[in-house]
């Protein structure tokens, strides 16, 4: 099931362009190489105060917007995954509300959650390898 371009908003189409275009490797290559030339240029420019200015105002502002546009598609991301999971969780008949609505919760009772759970896998495959190594070898 895909959504279609046009049924986004216009936010939400510009943020997912931009931030895949941003996460491409030759958008890394080329801030570097940007980086590198604005660098090299200090000795010429004298590595004046316009110089240093430059590269500062430069980065404050991809920084700020950047935020903005890494927040949003994580917080799409992450209620796409919720969605997902909801499902798979009604289509196995799971009704603990404990799952279903676990990013409401605090991070102290989600830590509690997840040391109950990783203790239950603990003593089941301890169980397990109790009752294996009880087994007659196979010949």
């Amino acid at each position: 099931m895909s959504i279609k371009k046009q049924d986004q908003d216009i936010f939400t189409r510009f943020t997912s362009s931009v931030s895949t275009i941003l996460g491409r490797p030759w958008i890394f290559a080329t801030a570097l190489v940007a980086l590198i030339a604005w660098a090299c240029s200090g000795p010429l420019l004298g590595f004046s105060d316009t110089w240093q200015l430059i590269i500062n105002t430069s980065t404050t502002i991809i920084t700020f917007l950047m935020v903005f546009i890494i927040q949003n598609t994580q917080n799409r991301d992450n209620l796409a995954m919720n969605i997902k999971l909801d499902t798979i969780m009604k289509k196995l008949n799971i009704n603990e509300d404990d799952l279903i609505e676990a990013e409401e919760e605090s991070d102290k009772k989600l830590e509690a959650e997840k040391k109950a759970i990783q203790n239950n896998i603990n003593k089941s495959s301890a169980s397990t390898r109790t009752s294996n190594s009880k087994r007659k070898p196979r010949r």
